[in-house]
């Protein structure tokens, strides 16, 4: 028996919520989706409020992944610790909020989510991914582990793919919001992508205007990031996984993009 987890790209601002708004349920339905993760650190831009995770959920994600922006908006502190179905990286210090990993029921049993961050350029040290993956390996009781690496350098996220291959059934990667092309199944039977890509405006950098990123590399005065306008994308990678063996069957980009929809325009700040 087959099944499906379709694992969705960061979700960006306004237009990425509205693309999930539009189009998660649809593509759930279309490519028979048993299992829908999604990640939503930057549904506000920077951090995730309650609303927006209860709106990502109602539109039939089965969980939400987040990163590096888990507390940029302070009111998900008690959500985190509230909802099962929202993970922050698991390799973030013990005494913040909220849980790294879950176990969720499903029509095949159970099935574990473990999220993790890297340490490779990024901002500040969490605790090391790859020990603390072998710790968590040991507490999942689930018949499929599916694990998400939010990180910079795609090596730190091969070297994850790798080191966990034959004992989870896929690792994707997240956080550039740039899509890789590299869909495969590693040599013991684990689904693999580097990076997911994104859910938001396509014309834009990482999901935001322009000219913003390029003033920020420019060194002019720093404006606040706003999400870019006009069409939108969701970016997001299909695992087919044989549930009597765990292992991956297929790994298949399902992208979207709507370059007929009208824009999204920012609010006045």
């Amino acid at each position: 028996m087959d099944f499906t987890v379709l694992a969705v790209g960061d979700v960006v601002g306004n237009p990425g919520m509205e693309r999930i708004r539009r189009s998660l349920y649809r593509w759930k339905k279309k490519y028979g989706a048993d299992f829908v993760v999604v990640n939503g650190e930057n549904a506000s831009v920077v951090g995730m409020t309650p609303e927006q995770g209860e709106e990502i959920l109602n539109c039939g994600a089965d969980v939400i992944t987040m990163g590096n922006h888990t507390f940029k908006k302070r009111e998900i502190v008690p959500y985190l610790d509230e909802c099962p179905r929202i993970l922050r990286p698991a390799n973030l210090a013990p005494q913040l909020p909220g849980r790294g990993m879950g176990v969720y029921e499903t029509k095949i049993g159970n099935v574990a989510v473990i999220d993790l961050i890297g340490r490779c350029n990024m901002d500040y040290g969490p605790d090391n991914p790859f020990l603390l993956a072998d710790k968590l390996l040991k507490e999942a009781e689930a018949k499929l582990i599916l694990v998400e690496l939010h990180a910079e350098a795609t090596s730190e996220k091969l070297a994850m793919g790798y080191y966990l291959d034959g004992r989870v059934s896929a690792v994707w990667g997240t956080h550039t919001h740039v899509p890789t092309a590299d869909c495969r199944i590693l040599p013991d039977g684990t689904g693999y992508v580097t990076d997911l890509g994104m859910t938001g405006p396509r014309d834009s950098v990482l999901g935001i205007q322009p000219r913003l990123s390029i003033a920020n590399f420019r060194g002019d005065l720093q404006e606040r990031y706003r999400w870019a306008d006009g069409p939108t994308k969701m970016e997001a990678v299909l695992f087919t996984i044989d549930t009597d063996t765990g292992k991956c069957r297929s790994v298949q980009r399902v992208d979207l993009v709507d370059y007929s929809e009208p824009a999204q325009t920012n609010p006045r700040r």
